[in-house]
């Protein structure tokens, strides 16, 4: 293995045979990708050797030259692992791009019979099949994590069932909902996360090797071989397409993004619920930090961070479609740029993912705050216009009546739940003993039954569902 001495032993470039002098060294330093694209190596090798595999296969190349080359490329794949593991950066900075590097180890290792790899390819298609199948392989371990943190989630929610807390809406309490429901929130939005990499899975997977430089070639290639050697689902359909498409990281970039937009969600419910003020929640020492003047303070920084990174996720998708948006069939420079935002987010949010559900895990919920802070807040109210529809009071109605219930509770300092059934009935007679017994907090949380809603009930039905999908 060549030593990351920048030295002149990676000056050769794979093109140079038309060119009487090279690039500058701004230019060499403005244009090599070495320092992002090494995360390719190992899905570039496996192109590799798919691809010499075929190649003997079809007698493009000789049997014994296409093992060779796999020998060979085997070699390089064992230096490279052992280079990483050991801590160390095995790729100079003096070389264009990690395909070209690997080229050179490989005819180091096997001599010039390394250059017949090449055949019947281009850097062009090379590239992005390891582009393909690297995200490929990220998307499936982040979706682990995904399910990961919605295993967690379904075990936190399974004990609340019963535990009330305000359900919001405007930042107002609205209506008491379980604790189990709110986290199952979360859990159906990072199943729709899955389900999203699911179906990118179906795009991401298309082979462009065999489009070479973008108009196919002249040897009679296996197409079906390679795609079926690499896990992919077919060869692409057209080799300008095939060159020149990016869809598959814009719509990952889509998908991270709706991803970190829920973690966030969620992110900033732990900074509101660990706030004094609210005392829902207390996160472990693990993921909070104190303050240098303030001693009592048990600042939520890993909440904080999670939700500020969402910006990354955005960020790296806008720069995508930016570069993208016009350029002409099929490759161009320019797509060198791809790789560096879809890397940049797709490590935000899986350490994301990843402490989140660390942070969930550890986390204490307080369910005498949450319940206790239901008291007084007319959260009920609704259910007490529901009891006059029930007999028969058309709905604007009874709203309005309830209004004024609750205007009259407001002038003298009352609380809903506390009128008895004789002073709701000075509000409006047709109140009775049904509408006092509404009025209890956990019985409107136990009232809404249907499919999908609060109550114990139904919210034991969805713990069921989740369990299925999950």
């Amino acid at each position: 293995m060549s030593k990351n001495t920048g030295g002149s032993s990676y000056d050769k470039k794979l093109w140079g045979g038309r060119f009487e002098s090279g690039p500058t060294g701004d230019v060499i330093q403005f244009s090599t990708s070495i320092g992002i694209d090494w995360r390719l190596w190992e899905a570039d090798i496996d192109g590799s050797i798919a691809h010499a595999k075929m190649l003997g296969k079809q007698s493009i190349l000789t049997e014994q030259d296409a093992a060779e080359i796999v020998r060979g490329l085997e070699i390089v794949r064992k230096q490279i692992g052992e280079a990483l593991a050991k801590g160390e950066n095995p790729f100079p900075i003096d070389v264009e791009d990690v395909h070209s590097f690997i080229e050179i180890q490989l005819k180091a290792a096997i001599g010039v019979t390394a250059g017949r790899l090449h055949t019947a390819r281009s850097r062009n298609d090379q590239v992005a099949t390891a582009f393909r199948l690297t995200l490929a392989r990220e998307g499936e371990a982040l979706a682990k994590e995904l399910s990961q943190l919605q295993a967690i989630l379904l075990k936190r929610a399974e004990p609340e069932v019963e535990t009330m807390l305000p359900g919001l809406t405007h930042f107002q309490h609205a209506q008491p909902v379980s604790l189990a429901h709110h986290l199952l929130a979360y859990f159906w939005m990072f199943q729709r996360d899955r389900e999203r990499l699911s179906d990118w899975m179906k795009r991401v997977r298309v082979l462009p090797l065999g489009s070479a430089a973008l108009a196919g070639t002249s040897f009679p290639l296996d197409r079906g071989f390679v795609a079926k050697e690499l896990g992919f689902h077919r060869p692409c359909e057209n080799s300008l397409d095939g060159v020149s498409d990016r869809d598959f990281a814009l719509e990952l970039l889509s998908g991270l993004s709706l991803m970190a937009l829920h973690l966030s969600r969620m992110a900033e419910e732990f900074v509101i619920w660990s706030a004094p003020e609210h005392g829902f929640l207390e996160l472990t020492d693990q993921v909070t930090t104190g303050s240098s003047i303030m001693p009592q303070k048990k600042n939520p920084d890993v909440s904080e961070l999670i939700r500020g990174r969402t910006g990354r996720a955005i960020g790296a998708l806008v720069q995508m479609a930016t570069m993208m948006k016009g350029l002409p069939l099929s490759y161009n420079r320019d797509m060198q740029e791809d790789k560096e935002p879809v890397f940049y987010a797709l490590d935000s949010v899986r350490a994301s993912v990843r402490l989140t559900a660390f942070m969930l895990e550890g986390a204490k919920f307080h369910s005498g705050k949450m319940e206790a802070s239901l008291s007084g807040d007319f959260s009920n109210a609704t259910d007490l216009a529901d009891d006059l529809a029930k007999k028969g009071v058309p709905f604007r109605e009874a709203h309005e009546i309830v209004g004024h219930v609750v205007r009259h509770c407001l002038n003298s300092n009352l609380k809903l739940e506390d009128l008895s059934v004789e002073a709701l009935k000075k509000l409006d007679t047709r109140f009775d003993e049904t509408s006092k017994k509404v009025l209890l907090h956990r019985s409107v949380m136990e009232a809404r039954t249907s499919e999908g809603g609060t109550g114990p009930s139904a919210v034991r039905t969805q713990i069921e569902k989740a369990k299925t999908v999950l």
